[in-house]
């Protein structure tokens, strides 16, 4: 199983940098850059890939209204060049708070602009002239549209691999069915091993049974909260307030992916309880609603032996790619807690 880490939204560049120069030291295999309404990920992972030698280099993610397909493309054969074929491209919708609250674009069709990113992405890394005609994206631009000057153009760089990783971050049934055909990974938020495959398994077989034979098996990410603690109780509560955000306030009632995920996994009335606390603006309260057994059951929280119990019940279910957030004081603790957990899995 891989081992990585997500960087914070708001570290500065220099001193992430020289944190994950230590982690690549300690044998981690994987940063995970996000990108959410906070510095651009590509800066970031540019710089990055200048001070590391060998791990691999991630965006978690790139959001799919913010650049054409092309653009993504152009960027990810870019960070591929940099760090020598170290980079796999993260992509997702996002949500409509962040793509028409900050970016002031439409959220429409997640779905098939997904499926046609990737297949524009992977024609651009071939070195194919660009003929894309679907229903979102269409390049070039048809007659009758524009200039009428636009022709099929291909990249004039050769890439380091024509086939660099593309892992989807997806949730909902469809989205996750689709992930499971055409990605090489999966990134879900708050798995839970236990049951993961009651919320998802059967989306994950329909998309496997028409996945393509030229894709290796998926990589299915996890990215749970690490502390190694004999005091986990002191612990627990510091993933509360995350959690309440994302199931309370992540969306409308009857529009939020996480809430809907929470209620699958069984906590249903905790779900709805968290959100009407959030939506009321008590946020207070809608964080101390948020169960234990829910950050438990999500979590890499406790001593040394339970927590490595934990990470093989996630490899159990499935996960491949352990990208946790590790709770720490600092990067020095960070980095300590990160090596210890990398020995602790093997």
């Amino acid at each position: 199983m891989r081992v990585g880490m997500f960087l914070n939204y708001a570290g500065g560049f220099r001193e992430a940098a020289d944190e994950v120069a230590e982690l690549e030291a300690s044998g981690i295999d994987l940063i995970v850059v996000p990108e959410a309404y906070s510095f651009d990920a590509v800066s970031q992972l540019g710089f990055l890939a200048a001070r590391t030698e060998r791990m691999r280099l991630m965006s978690g993610i790139l959001q799919l209204y913010t650049r054409t397909p092309t653009l993504t493309a152009m960027t990810a054969a870019g960070l591929d060049y940099v760090s020598d074929g170290r980079f796999e491209l993260g992509i997702g919708a996002s949500g409509p708070q962040v793509i028409e609250g900050f970016h002031g674009v439409a959220y429409d069709a997640p779905l098939g602009r997904t499926r046609e990113l990737v297949e524009v992405c992977r024609q651009v890394w071939r070195r194919e002239p660009v003929v894309h005609q679907g229903r979102h994206y269409r390049i070039p631009l048809p007659e009758g549209e524009g200039t009428g000057l636009g022709k099929p153009l291909k990249l004039i760089n050769h890439p380091v691999r024509e086939r660099i990783p593309i892992t989807i971050a997806a949730l909902g049934a469809k989205s996750v069915e689709q992930t499971a055909e055409i990605a090489d990974g999966w990134l879900p938020m708050f798995f839970h091993p236990g049951r993961a495959r009651d919320v998802w398994g059967e989306a994950l077989a329909a998309g496997a049974a028409r996945r393509s034979a030229d894709l290796a098996p998926l990589d299915v990410f996890a990215s749970p909260a690490l502390a190694i603690t004999d005091r986990p109780e002191d612990v627990l509560p510091l993933v509360k307030p995350q959690l309440a955000l994302y199931i309370g306030g992540m969306g409308a009632r009857g529009k939020n992916f996480y809430n809907d995920l929470v209620a699958g996994y069984g906590f249903a009335d905790d779900a709805a309880r968290i959100q009407e606390l959030y939506l009321a603006g008590r946020r207070d309260e809608a964080i101390a609603a948020v169960p234990d057994e829910l950050v438990r059951a999500i979590s890499l929280i406790g001593p040394a032996a339970e927590v490595a119990e934990r990470a093989q019940a996630f490899a159990d279910a499935g996960v491949t790619t352990l990208a946790v957030a590790p709770l720490a004081r600092d990067s020095r603790e960070r980095v300590a807690l990160m090596a210890g957990f990398r020995r602790l899995v093997g």
